[in-house]
C-alpha cells in the first residue's frame, strides 16, 4: 500500500485535507438552491463511502509496504473494527448537525464555530491518545484558533443585529456539531497502528481498512440519523424518501461530489497521521474552517453589508487562525 514517508509530504497532505473539508460545503449550498440539506446528505455520504473502498482496492493494495486492504480486513480485531466504525457514527451525528448549521447560517458561521471548536477540543483528545508534537506550539496553535472562534461568532451576532435578524440557534446547532466532531478522529486513529503503517501490530487496521469501516459507521447510521431529520427537521419542513427518488441526476451527482470531496480529505489526513501524529494531522486537517470561511465571506457573500467594526473582527479572526495552524505545523518539527 501507499505510505507517507517524510513529515513535508505528510504536511502537503493535510493542506489537501484543509482544502478538502474546508471546501465540500460548497457543494450543499449548490445543491440547496432547490433541495433540502436532508437530501443531499443521502449522496454525500454515498460519495464518501465511494471513495474509501476507490482508495482501499487502488492506494490500499498495490506495492510490497503494509498489508493490502483484503487481508488486512481479514485479520482485523472486532474491537478495532469497532472503533473505527463508532467513529463514523458519532461522525455522522456531528455532520448532519453541522449540514443543519449551513443551512441556517452559512459556510462562513458554521465551519469557523463548530470545526473551529472540533479543531480546539480534537487536537487536545487526539494528543491525549497518541503525544507526538512539541505540546507548547500545538497548544499555542489552539489557543489562538479558539480566539478566532469568539470573534467570528461576535462578528456574525453583530452582522445578524445590523440586518435585525437576531438568531442564536444556528451557532447553537454549530457548537453542538463541534463538540460531536472532536470526538470521531480518536476512534478511527486508536483502530490504526500509528507507529507502523509498513508493519502494522496484529489485528490493528491501516489507513486504507479503517477508513472504509468508518464510512460503512456513517453509511449505515444515516438510516436512523438522516431519517428522523427527515421527519423532524431542525431546520425547515419535513421532506419524504419519494422527494428524494425523484431528484434528477445533476442534482445527486453533486451531493456524491461533496462526499467525494470531503472523503478525499478524510483518506489523506489519515495516511498524514502515521508521520505527522494523529494530534497535528486532525489539526491541520480542520484548519478546514479558514477555507470554509473564505468561501463563505468572499464567494457566497454570507457578511454583505457588514459594517467596518465587523469587518475588522473578520480579518482579525483569518489573521489568528492562520498564524495558529503554523504555529500546529511547527509543533511537528
Amino acid at each position: 500500500m501507499f505510505i507517507v514517508n517524510s513529515y513535508s509530504l505528510a504536511i502537503v497532505f493535510c493542506f489537501v485535507t484543509m482544502l478538502c473539508w474546508g471546501s465540500w460545503g460548497n457543494t450543499q449550498k449548490l445543491a440547496g438552491k432547490t433541495w433540502r440539506y436532508e437530501l443531499f446528505y443521502w449522496d454525500y455520504v454515498i460519495g464518501v463511502l465511494a471513495l474509501s473502498l476507490i482508495l482501499a482496492f487502488t492506494l490500499g493494495s498495490v506495492g510490497s509496504a503494509g498489508r493490502s486492504f483484503i487481508p488486512d480486513l481479514a485479520q482485523a480485531d472486532l474491537k478495532n473494527i469497532g472503533s473505527a466504525f463508532l467513529g463514523g457514527i458519532i461522525f455522522n451525528a456531528a455532520n448532519i448537525l453541522l449540514s443543519t448549521a449551513i443551512a441556517m447560517v452559512g459556510m462562513a458561521v458554521a465551519f469557523p464555530v463548530g470545526i473551529g471548536l472540533a479543531l480546539v477540543l480534537g487536537v487536545i483528545i487526539n494528543y491525549l491518545g497518541f503525544q507526538k508534537g512539541d505540546p507548547l506550539f500545538l497548544f499555542l496553535g489552539v489557543g489562538l484558533v479558539t480566539v478566532a472562534i469568539l470573534l467570528n461568532a461576535v462578528a456574525y451576532k453583530s452582522v445578524s443585529a445590523e440586518n435585525k435578524k437576531v438568531t442564536s440557534k444556528g451557532i447553537i446547532i454549530s457548537i453542538l456539531a463541534g463538540l460531536l466532531m472532536s470526538f470521531f478522529y480518536r476512534f478511527v486513529a486508536a483502530s490504526m497502528d500509528l507507529s507502523n503503517f509498513e508493519n502494522p501490530a496484529q489485528g490493528m487496521m491501516t489507513p486504507y481498512t479503517a477508513t472504509v469501516i468508518f464510512s460503512l459507521g456513517i453509511f449505515i447510521s444515516n438510516f436512523i440519523f438522516n431519517t428522523i431529520l427527515m421527519k423532524r427537521p431542525i431546520h425547515g419542513e419535513p421532506t419524504h424518501y419519494k422527494t428524494y427518488f425523484k431528484g434528477k441526476f445533476p442534482i445527486h451527482l453533486v451531493g456524491i461530489l461533496g462526499g467525494i470531496i470531503w472523503g478525499i480529505g478524510n483518506s489523506l489526513n489519515l495516511i498524514a497521521a502515521g508521520k505527522a501524529g494523529a494530534a497535528i494531522s486532525y489539526g491541520l486537517g480542520q484548519g478546514a474552517t479558514l477555507v470554509a470561511a473564505l468561501w463563505g465571506v468572499f464567494i457566497w457573500k454570507e457578511f454583505k453589508g457588514a459594517s467596518k467594526k465587523t469587518t475588522f473582527m473578520l480579518v482579525v479572526m483569518f489573521i489568528l487562525f492562520l498564524l495558529g495552524i503554523i504555529s500546529i505545523i511547527y509543533a511537528g518539527n
